[in-house]
Order: structure tokens, then C-alpha cells, then sequence
């Protein structure tokens, strides 16, 4: 998701796929900025500093409104403390269409992430949004949501910095050593190049294989997984131009009705 995980609604997304890069860079959220938020701030400044650029939040996180990509739905930035929890682990449901999807969030790995995540499942931002789209190449098998416009180019209207993995193991599918694995029941932020993460997400439903470049903040539970074999097993949405699709909208709709702390 370098560009390699784009969210696969906007076609932008997927030009930079070709191929495995193709459906890679489909992680990626839209656009090129991570999406839209409304410009009340939650735990530092709003507005724009003198010189014309947006001014981020005060603490370490600096949540930094996108003006020019509004907010999906309306939505402060995020409470950002001066020490940002940073131990232990939160329980969330993703309450779907499909049946649920456990999620354990990690604080040490990425705790700003979490800090957005919890904070956009507080203010119901994922609540009623479709899961928009579904990869099954050989190197990415994901399912990729959290844009509520369903088209993989809505945000929150801020972005903030990536908390990338630093020890993931090398990929057998890829002898050069680039791309790494992103095990099945990854949980990982969807971007549209560097320190763009906003509020797409996605889940690793299979071995895959990446470049390092997309925040790793936990992992999905094993009736989670059950769910995202079912979306995988149901394949993709066919169109007349490509009959036999790999990246696309997943032919039984996800939406998540719920996204809720605790199990």
C-alpha cells in the first residue's frame, strides 16, 4: 500500500497497481492526501497557521487537517495528549453484513493509529460504511474499508504520520527482498503515499506481500477471519470489461453497521 495499497474505488488508486503494484498501491486511500475532516479541534489547535498551512494538533500525534480533502462525515481531530497511550491493547468489533470482525488493537506497535482509530469509532464515522474493495492476486489478498463514501477516496479531513514495521519477515513470493509479508489477520492503515494516513483500513485475509510502508496497529480474531474467508470465497464484482476481476468490489456487499470498542 505504498501506493501499493490504495483503496481500489478510485481508479487514480489503481494505476499505480500494475500488476502486484497495482493492487498494492490500491491500499492506499485515495487521492493523494488521507482523506477529509471537519476542522474542530480535539486536543490541539484548528485553522490555519500564518503562513497558510493548516496547523496540526499540539501533541506528539499532530493530526493535521486536509482542507483541501473535507471530511467524509463531520468529525473533530482527534485528542492528542502530550504522552499518548502507548501500552497494552483495545478490543473493537466490526459488526458487518457478512458477520463480525474482531479486532485487537495494538498501542505499543502504533499508538497514534489507535489513538485516530478509537477516536473515529467514538464518533460512529465507520458506522453504516461499505467495505468497497477486495484483492485476490497471488500477492495481496485484502479487504479494504473505512471510506464511507465507498469510492476509496473519502477521509476523515485530517492526516497524520505512519508508524511503520520495522522487523517483518522477507516474502518467498518475492526473491529481491522489497516487499515483506503482511501475515493473514493483519489489521493495517490504507494511504496514499507517506505520513497520509487517515481512515481507511485494511484487513489481510491471506499471506501477502508488501513494501513495508503501511502502518501495522493490530490484528483480527479468528471468527474475524471466518468472515473475510467467506467475503473472499464470494469473489469479486465481474463487469463486462474484465469477466474474471482480482481487485474490485467484493461481490457480497460489506457494510459495517457497527464499529465498537469492546467485544
Amino acid at each position: 500500500m505504498s501506493s501499493e495499497t490504495r483503496p481500489h474505488a478510485a481508479v487514480p488508486l489503481l494505476s499505480r497497481l500494475a500488476a502486484t503494484a497495482v493492487l498494492s498501491a490500491a491500499l492506499v486511500a485515495a487521492g493523494g492526501a488521507a482523506a477529509t475532516a471537519a476542522p474542530a479541534a480535539a486536543g490541539g489547535a484548528e485553522g490555519a497557521a500564518p503562513t497558510g498551512e493548516p496547523t496540526p494538533t499540539g501533541g506528539p500525534c499532530a493530526y493535521t487537517p486536509t482542507p483541501d480533502d473535507p471530511a467524509a462525515r463531520p468529525v473533530p481531530l482527534p485528542p492528542d495528549p502530550r504522552r499518548t497511550p502507548d501500552h497494552g491493547t483495545v478490543r473493537v468489533t466490526l459488526r458487518t453484513s457478512q458477520g463480525p470482525i474482531g479486532l485487537t488493537l495494538d498501542r505499543e506497535q502504533a499508538p497514534c493509529t489507535v489513538q485516530s482509530f478509537l477516536h473515529l469509532a467514538r464518533h460512529r464515522f465507520y458506522d453504516h460504511t461499505p467495505c468497497h474493495r477486495l484483492t485476490a492476486s497471488p500477492r495481496l489478498k485484502v479487504l479494504q474499508c473505512g471510506d464511507p463514501t465507498g469510492t476509496g477516496e473519502g477521509g476523515p479531513g485530517y492526516r497524520y504520520a505512519d508508524e511503520l514495521p520495522t522487523d517483518l519477515p522477507p516474502t518467498p513470493i518475492d526473491p529481491t527482498g522489497v516487499r515483506r509479508l503482511y501475515a493473514r489477520g493483519t489489521l493495517a492503515m490504507a494511504n496514499a503515499g507517506p505520513d497520509t494516513n487517515g481512515s481507511q483500513f485494511f484487513l489481510v485475509q491471506s499471506d501477502s506481500a508488501l513494501r513495508p510502508d503501511y502502518t501495522i496497529f493490530g490484528t483480527i480474531d479468528a471468527a474475524g477471519l471466518a468472515t473475510l474467508d467467506r467475503i473472499a470465497a464470494g469473489g469479486i464484482v465481474a463487469t463486462p470489461e474484465n469477466p474474471t476481476p482480482i481487485d474490485g468490489a467484493p461481490a457480497l456487499p460489506v457494510e459495517i453497521y457497527r464499529a465498537k470498542r469492546g467485544s
